[in-house]
């Protein structure tokens, strides 16, 4: 399946882009494995993750065309 995902803050900063895709993901797990493969340093933050723009608090089940979304903390109003 096909995932689209989108970093915010100092998390598009590390990876350098603020969205990208990644074919033939297999799980949430493998998801979080491959961004962590690619961009080592984003195991270093805290983050909250949105799946099709809900927050979620446990690993969502994910299928083709899915939205998952990483956020940073955010300060300020």
């Amino acid at each position: 399946m096909e995932i689209r995902v989108i970093f915010y803050g100092v998390l598009a900063e590390v990876t350098g882009t603020t969205f990208m895709t990644y074919p033939g993901v297999a799980s949430f797990d493998d998801l979080r494995k491959r961004i962590s493969d690619e961009f080592p340093a984003v195991s270093n933050y805290k983050y909250r993750v949105c799946h099709n723009r809900v927050l979620v608090e446990a690993e969502p089940v994910l299928s083709d065309g899915d939205e998952v979304a990483f956020l940073p903390p955010f300060y300020g109003g």
